[in-house]
Formats: C-alpha cells, structure tokens, sequence
C-alpha cells in the first residue's frame, strides 16, 4: 500500500487507556512507526496531543467505542485533521487481535488512505444534539410513567381511561388528585370533569367506582411527582433548546413548512444533520446514513433481502413520526404516497418510503434554499396516465358499462 500522509497516527481508545501508533516516512522513504501508550485523564491526553506534535503528525484515526472518543476528539480537535471511523468497517488481520496491533492497523490503513471519516458535526450542533436527545430521552419516560398509571388504575379497577381520552389532561389530573387526596366519592370526582367531559359524567361516576387503597394513593402520588419533575426537565430543556437553535432558525422554519413536522421534530432533524447538505454527496447518501434506504444485497444475479441499513436511530425515529402524520395530511403527495404503497407493500414499508421522501426533499430544502412546494395528491395519477386510463376503462367494462373517452377542451 502506498503511503499518502508523511506523519499519521493510529488511535485505539479505551475507557482508562489510549495505545497510539505514529507512523512517519522517512527522507529515505522508508516508514517508521512507534507506539506509546497513554491515559485518559486529560493532563494525559494533553501530553498525547504534544507527542504527536513532536512527531510533526498531520491526521488522526480512532474508532468510535461508545463514547471515550470524545473527550480526546474535544482536545485534539483544531490541532490535527481527526477521522473517526466505523469500528465494522475496519477489518483487522486475522491472528493479530491485541491493542497495540489494532492502533498500527489503523495507522496503516489511514496512511494509505483506505479510512473514511463519520460525519462529525461542529461543537455548536453537537451541544444542540445533546439537548434533544436529553429531551427526546425525558419524553420517553414520561410516556413509560403515563403508562404505569395507567397500570395502577386498572390495579384499583378505575375506569377512567373507557370514560376519558387523555387521563393526564386537566379534568383526569384533578381526578387523580382527588383520589390520591382520599376522596372515594365518585359523584364529587366526576364534578371535576370540564368541558366536553361534562357531558359524560354518568360514565364517569360508574368508571370512577373502584377500590382504591393506602397502597394504590402512595404509588400514585409518587408517580404524579416524577410526572410533574419530568414535565418540568421537558419544558427547561426546551427553552435551553430554543436558544441553542437560534443560529439555525431559517433552517427549522423551512423543515416545519413541511407536512408532518412541527418545531420540535424540525429542532430534532436539524440538530442531527445540521444545515449544510455539502457534507453529503447526495441526498441517497444522506438517506443511507440515516437508515431509510432499501439495503443492497445481490449475490450471483439473485437480490436477497432488502431490509433497510442501519444508521442514526434518532433521526429515523424523528422521520417515521412525522411520516405518520404526514400519510394523514389531505390533499399531499405524502398521504398519496402511503396510501399507494400501503396496500401492495405493507403499511411500515409504505411509511419507512414516506420517512425517505421526506428527507430527500429536505436535501434539497436545505441545500437549494427553496421553499416547500407540494406535488399535490394527484401526482401519482397524472404522472401514469397513460396506463391508469385504460385500467379504469377496463374495470368499467367489467362492471358492464360501455365506456366512451373524449379529451376535456382546453380552457382558454
């Protein structure tokens, strides 16, 4: 293999240790390697970055193990032009499995130019990273503790989710309070019930009959504090949120112009891929890192399975959730989309290929600076015409009609 880099480094990271590998080429062009190993506090990782100054090291590689990469990127960052690659994508020799021969592997493969970086964001999209996932992590248990309430009703035989839509909204609030407080009445529990509610409240008082001891109020009271807690992180962190996303305010107002996105999915988007589309080649290349691409596996003429690749779990939960609500927004091309697909192909697969849509036309959104326009729910019709108008004559026929097409004049 031929070297590329004069003076490279090879990485490989664990908790408390760091083997390192420079690799330098010679005035007589031979290579010359030496490995040192370090720690991972940061007077350590100090002292590694000076050594590789000393060796006049240009480029860094290290595998991406959890999350002791980064500490390490944060220092040597701005100093040495870092790769972190993908651990799968690094195949090491078979019979020459130790720490120190996987850092002289990857300074070899790197000084030959046979590594490929990941995607790594700025530290201002990496800090806004951090808070959505915080958040998106906080709305998660939130919907774990919903449901344990609800698990707890159902243990006092409370009925108030047959009668209600939303136990947690203000009117079910009240009510559980009141339950937690030692009220058993079920008529002056069903009183609190507001709004439309009010009009069920002989539902209520049969669903709020139950037996409701000692044990039940406690366990609910704590799991209404937690809620209450959880409720309160979601909205700090949304506010911290919405500060951090000021730099990137004209981009999450072009992605919530989108069906199906609002201004906390479009924060989520934005804080995983960021604003310039230039980091990806293509808007498929995109869509394959993210994992809502179909999967290419062919062997001799055959293609096997064409599950989808893995790629950024939190992007792809932010895109199948606006997927959903965009396959139910009237008059798109999304819900065309779904509904075309989902009969033939399944309705995941019919939404996994939305989700696709969608970040495609954000590519291109982004990168062009256009504004959203929608295709329409006809663009499936119109686009097959030609064969969608002799289907539908035939079916026609079939049902015994005789069937006489003539061109609509033009309108002037």
């Amino acid at each position: 293999m031929e070297p590329i880099y004069t003076s490279c480094c090879g990485l490989d990271v664990h908790k408390r240790s760091v083997q390192a590998c420079v690799r330098r080429m010679g005035a007589d062009g031979r290579i010359h390697q030496e490995v040192r190993g370090f720690g991972t506090m940061t007077r350590d990782i100090l002292a590694l970055a000076d050594w590789l100054t000393q060796e006049e090291v240009t480029h860094v590689a290290m595998e991406s193990t959890g999350v002791y990469w980064k500490p390490i990127y944060n220092i040597l960052e701005g100093r040495f032009e870092i790769l972190l690659v993908n651990a799968k994508h690094v195949k090491h020799v078979p019979g020459r499995k130790t720490d120190v021969k996987d850092c002289q592997w990857l300074a070899q493969l790197l000084q030959s130019g046979l590594l490929k970086g990941s995607f790594i964001p700025d530290r201002a999209q990496r800090e806004l990273r951090d808070l959505t996932r915080h958040r998106t992590q906080l709305v998660g248990e939130k919907t774990s503790i919903a449901n344990r309430i609800h698990k707890i009703l159902e243990d006092a035989n409370i009925k108030l989710a047959c009668v209600a839509t939303d136990i947690l909204g203000k009117s079910g609030r009240d009510m559980l309070r009141a339950l937690i407080a030692g009220n058993d009445d079920p008529g002056q529990i069903a009183e609190l019930a507001r709004r439309q509610l009010r009009g069920k409240i002989p539902e209520l008082q049969r669903a709020l009959e139950g037996h409701v001891t000692d044990h039940h109020r406690f366990v609910l009271k704590q799991l209404m504090d937690h809620l209450d807690y959880l409720e309160t992180q979601i909205e700090v962190f949304s506010q911290r949120i919405e500060e951090m996303s000021r730099p990137f305010e004209e981009a999450i107002e072009a992605v919530t112009q989108l069906p199906g996105f609002e201004r906390r999915s479009a924060e989520n988007l934005i804080a995983e891929i960021g604003t310039e589309m230039q980091r990806f080649p293509s808007a498929d290349h995109l869509c394959s890192w993210t994992g809502v691409s179909p999967g290419n596996n062919e062997s001799g003429g055959k293609k096997k399975s064409g599950k989808t690749t893995k790629g950024s779990r939190w992007l792809r939960a932010t895109l199948t959730q606006a997927a959903w609500a965009a396959s139910r927004k009237k008059n798109s091309y999304f819900r065309a989309q779904y509904h075309r697909l989902a009969g033939r192909r399944g309705k995941k697969r019919a939404l996994i290929a939305v989700a696709h849509s969608l970040l495609v036309t954000i590519y291109h959104v982004l990168k062009k600076g256009t504004a959203y326009q929608d295709l329409g729910p006809d663009y499936f019709d119109k686009l097959n015409a030609r064969r969608l108008v002799p289907y539908l004559v035939k079916r026609l026929k079939n049902l015994g009609y005789e069937v006489t097409i003539a061109p609509c004049a033009q309108a002037a």
